[in-house]
């Protein structure tokens, strides 16, 4: 965990050990296997691009995620109010102060990004800034600083490698049948299908794992938040407006940033009961019952 005044979790630590440990095997074993069942001269090939596509997923985490979303870095001419509240928490958190941006999108969310502490960036969009009053918007940033401090959201960025390089395979192997790919592995099946089997094995696992990491570290940024700003019930008002209002916003607007839904604050999805095990957050429920918790502790009137 990274070293700042935001509470501590050991929870979030030890899941982001565990799930970084078991898709590293998991990332090892499928370029072992690929390179023992391909023809020799594809195996340098296999290692490098894995290795390559790991390391632009740690390298460029911030430029990616911001262009995916359209966002734009903004200076504190720009976004004076923005800046000064985003300053105000990391010093009261005692970290350093990440870059900011802002998402020119009806749709109102809010997320962070990065490598590190010193190379991240929190954007907001412009519908949240429309429809979230000072102390909402101080919560939902809180809770992107805590992902930054705690560096749950580097994790998450670099563990999605294998997932990734797992659906490229797949879809290779498929055009590889398609185009008459039969080589057979010891008479067995064509090594189309091995490789088609392996990477959707891959795939379905490190899915499961990091939406499983997703949901508990939402639980604990929403905690590390609430008690940096001593106002849960805050940030239990943001959430409800954003989730309530997703239902406003276009099918297509929703489609088109689905692919960051797991670093959002709240999904770009409709409805505010998400129960199933895909979900990449947890229920609206689960997070109003834990600030609830966490107001009653600070005996302060919502």
């Amino acid at each position: 965990m990274a070293r700042s005044r935001f509470v501590g979790d050991k929870g979030l630590t030890a899941r982001m050990t565990l799930v970084m440990f078991l898709l590293g095997g998991l990332f090892v074993g499928l370029i072992a296997v690929l390179i023992a069942i391909l023809p020799p001269t594809w195996a340098p090939f296999i290692g490098v691009i894995g290795l390559g596509l790991v390391w632009f997923q740690w390298y460029q985490s911030d430029t990616v995620a911001m262009k995916a979303m359209g966002a734009r870095e903004v200076s504190r001419e720009q976004a004076p109010e923005l800046h000064d509240m985003i300053e105000r928490l990391c010093a009261l958190a005692d970290m350093p102060k990440p870059r900011v941006g802002i998402a020119d999108t009806d749709l109102p969310n809010a997320f962070a990004t990065g490598r590190s502490p010193n190379r991240s960036v929190v954007v907001v969009t412009t519908g949240i800034l429309r429809r979230l009053d000072a102390e909402e918007l101080e919560g939902v940033l809180a809770h992107e600083l805590s992902h930054v401090a705690h560096r749950d959201v580097l994790v998450m960025t670099v563990a999605s490698s294998a997932g990734i390089i797992a659906a490229m395979l797949s879809r290779g192997a498929q055009w590889g049948a398609i185009f008459g790919g039969g080589r057979r592995e010891n008479n067995g099946a064509p090594t189309w299908v091995v490789v088609l089997v392996i990477s959707l094995v891959t795939y379905v696992v490190s899915f499961l794992l990091l939406k499983l990491l997703s949901r508990y570290r939402e639980l604990s940024a929403d905690r590390a938040g609430a008690y940096l700003t001593m106002k849960p019930h805050a940030l239990a008002s943001a959430l409800q407006k954003i989730t309530g209002d997703m239902n406003q916003i276009p099918d297509r607007d929703l489609r088109a940033s689905q692919a960051m839904n797991a670093f959002f604050i709240a999904p770009a999805v409709r409805g505010v009961s998400l129960r199933t095990l895909t979900s990449t957050h947890p229920t609206l429920e689960q997070r109003l019952e834990q600030l609830a918790r966490i107001q009653a502790e600070l005996g302060r009137p919502t």
